[in-house]
């Protein structure tokens, strides 16, 4: 059985260390675009919650901080890595920073996007906090707009569990 092209992908964690996608294999995964300067940033509560809601049962919330949008994410990864323990005890793996479009976007991004596409099909990525859900598969089975709470997502995340 081979496994779904998402697992071929790896990223740098914020600490620098190589990070390859396959090591969540079989776990559902909410992977999310994020930014420490937004008016979404408090959505990492609601990230952070379900990361504790449903570890235990094989779920994983792997964050990408990135600064296209508006230069909301400014800081290196330490800053990067500080503020999201600090002001929101976030403990899911974190990533360094990456593009999510245009020429320089990070190989996983391009395959998210191609797989499951924004409203009107298209792919780009419209803000920060913008939310793949994959299953345990590693099929991406959704994409949720920046403005959906995480906290709206756990029935689909249950029903992937």
């Amino acid at each position: 059985m081979s496994s779904a092209p998402l697992y071929d992908f790896s990223a740098k964690r914020l600490d620098g260390a190589p990070a390859d996608l396959s090591q969540w294999q079989g776990k559902v995964l909410l992977i999310v675009n994020t930014a420490s300067e937004c008016g979404f940033t408090p959505q990492f509560t609601g990230l952070q919650a379900l990361h504790e809601q449903y570890k235990e049962r094989g779920f994983e919330v792997l964050g990408f901080p990135c600064n296209q949008f508006g230069g909301q994410e400014p800081g290196d990864s330490e800053q990067i890595g500080a503020f999201c323990q600090k002001n929101y005890g976030v403990d899911f793996p974190m990533f360094e920073k990456i593009e999510v479009n245009g020429d320089g976007a990070h190989p996983l991004y391009q395959y998210l996007k191609k797989e499951a596409r924004g409203v009107l099909g298209t792919e780009a990525i419209k803000w920060n906090f913008t939310k793949f859900l994959v299953d345990r598969q590693g099929r991406v089975i959704d994409r949720f707009a920046p403005t959906t709470k995480p906290e709206e997502l756990a029935a689909k995340i249950e029903a992937l569990l």
